[in-house]
């Protein structure tokens, strides 16, 4: 059976639906409610009353991804690439990063102990290897060479 979102009352009721699962930034929110058939009027209305009341807040959302991702191993530079693709504004973006009170260093050496057991590449092929793997997961080359060189290590 598939819910008609024809009304403000709809509209509103599956935002907080939605909302009551996790955090989303309004512009996924409007992408999610516009695949369920919501005109863009009725979208943008109920949205603006749900951050008027404080149910829906950029601030908050990104807050809890940038959380939630550098917990899963990601770095700054990946977070940061998503949040873009998810319509943040980038000064928000930056904030966030600020704000998040995370040591990017440490979460850097404790995504590598994880992945490759704490062992220093010992040639330039495993050095390569790990390197790519950091850089992938959104870590900078300055933060992969200070890991390397020992001094991004806290023992």
């Amino acid at each position: 059976m598939t819910v008609v979102l024809d009304t403000l009352v709809a509209v509103r009721r599956t935002a907080m639906d939605l909302l009551a699962r996790r955090e989303h930034g309004r512009v996924e929110l409007t992408r999610k409610l516009r695949q369920r058939g919501a005109a863009d009027e009725l979208i943008d209305t109920a949205l603006d009353r749900l951050t008027e009341e404080g149910l829906l807040s950029e601030s908050r959302y990104l807050e809890s991804f940038v959380s939630y991702r550098a917990r899963s191993g990601y770095g700054p530079l990946r977070i940061r690439e998503e949040l873009g693709q998810r319509g943040l504004q980038r000064p928000d973006i930056e904030l966030a990063l600020r704000e998040s009170g995370i040591d990017w260093q440490a979460q850097l050496t404790d995504t590598w102990r994880r992945k490759f057991s704490g062992h220093l590449p010992i040639d330039a092929r495993e050095r390569a290897k790990q390197g790519r793997f950091l850089a992938y997961r959104g870590y900078s080359m300055e933060m992969i060479n200070r890991l390397f060189s020992g001094r991004g290590m806290d023992d």
